[in-house]
Parts: structure tokens; sequence; C-alpha cells
């Protein structure tokens, strides 16, 4: 289990986390909701360890990594933007973490062949990312965050760069992905589709302070979830319709 203790940061006199707690079972998905400027990627990038913390704890199956190195948590971070090395290939971009780690060539090769056919992009191993779509470029992504087992990913808005059309693609990819490799992570979304399809479990941060919801039903029900609205929505829509 992911558990976050008490995470406050201050940026000069205001403070963007307010004393956070959240917990994440192992292998399941806590999708945060919340609109810009709440203070989500700050959260994320301080479970990272990328930015100092003024108080708080980050502890996965009860080991403390708080003050471990942000490359030794075994944390990974991806943004909306895929932040790929543009001079390499997919198959030496899904490659490079293996690399910096001097695993051996052979292992190397298995590795990446498998996230390669999983994520399928074998075919387009030798493209640089000049070459590749933007769904194809966070599949790449994707597949050099697991390909070294990190013990949790960190989804900041993922796909939210990408059309409509392939955004839906993506969810779904990410449904597999995650039943796949038993992903333990913490998607960031300001969609609430988004935060309804990827979850498991369920929060909604706003200004800096986060509620965690029991239940799909508890997070359903909160009327500031906007779950209620939307189906009131769709219901008028429907009956108008008609």
């Amino acid at each position: 289990m992911l558990e976050i203790k008490n995470i406050s940061k201050q940026f000069g006199d205001a403070f963007v986390l307010k004393g956070i707690d959240l917990c994440c079972a192992e292998g399941q998905t806590l999708s945060v909701l919340g609109a810009s400027g709440c203070g989500k990627t700050t959260l994320l990038k301080s479970i990272a360890g990328l930015i100092p913390m003024e108080t708080g704890s980050v502890l996965f199956n009860g080991q403390d990594l708080t003050n471990v190195e942000p490359e030794k948590r075994g944390i990974v971070y991806l943004s909306q933007e895929p932040s790929l090395f543009p001079h390499m290939s997919a198959f030496d971009n899904v490659a490079f973490g293996l690399k910096v780690r001097k695993e051996d060539a052979s292992s190397i090769e298995k590795k990446v062949t498998e996230m390669l056919q999983s994520l399928g992009l074998w075919e387009h191993r030798t493209k640089k990312p000049n070459e590749l779509s933007g769904g194809q470029k966070q599949r790449v992504a994707f597949g050099r965050a697991l390909v070294i087992t990190p013990k949790v990913v960190l989804l900041d808005e993922p796909f939210g760069s990408l059309d409509a059309g392939t955004r839906s693609e993506m969810q779904a990819f990410y449904l597999e992905l995650a039943k796949m490799y038993k992903m333990t992570a913490l998607f960031i979304t300001h969609d609430l589709k988004e935060a309804l399809v990827t979850g498991d479990q369920f929060a909604r941060m706003e200004q800096g302070q986060l509620t965690l919801f029991s239940s799909l039903e508890a997070f359903a029900e909160d009327p500031t979830s906007g779950v209620k609205e939307e189906i009131n929505f769709w219901n008028n829509l429907k009956n108008d319709a008609q």
C-alpha cells in the first residue's frame, strides 16, 4: 500500500498543499479529480521526491521513502508530455532506464521486446518520436516507465494533450496495462469521466486539500464530485430529445 501522511508544501507565503493524507492499495489506481491550480502536480512531484516538502512522509508497504533519493524510490512520474529523447528510437527510449541500471544486453533485449509487443509498438520500434502519433508517444513513455518495474506510477493528466478519440483509446489501453502489470498508481485528472473510467479508488482535490472517498458510491453521492450534475445533464438531454 502507498501511504501519504500530512504532506504540506509552501511557495512563499502560500500553502499549495495543506496536510494531505491518502492511501492507495497495491495494484489499484487512485483517481484524483481536481481543477487546474489545485495543487495536483505539486502533490505528485512531492511524492516522487522531485520537490521538497515542508512536512509529511511517503511510505510504500511500510517502507519510509521520504528521505530516499528520487531515482531510488521506485516511483515513476509521468506527465501529459511524453518527454521522450528525440534522437532515440522507440526501442532505445524504452530501454533507457535498464541501461542506466547497467543490466546486461540480453536482458534488456528481452524485456524491451516483450514490453513493445505488449504495447502494440513492435512494428514502430525503430521510429524516432517525431515519426510517432501522440498516442504512440504516450505508449512509449508508459513502456519506459513500466519496464523498470516501479513500485508506484504517478500520472499527471497523461492524456490531457490528446484529441478526444485518442484519449478514449488511451484510457482503455491504460486499463489493460494496469491489469497486466498490477500497477499501483495515482491518476491525476480534471476530467470527471476519465477519473471514473480509470479509477479503482477515488479522491477529489481542491485548494491544496484532498478528500478521499471510501467507495465509488460515496464519490458519486458527494455533491462536490460533479457526478450527479453529469447524470442530470444527460438525463435532461435525453428527455429534451424525446
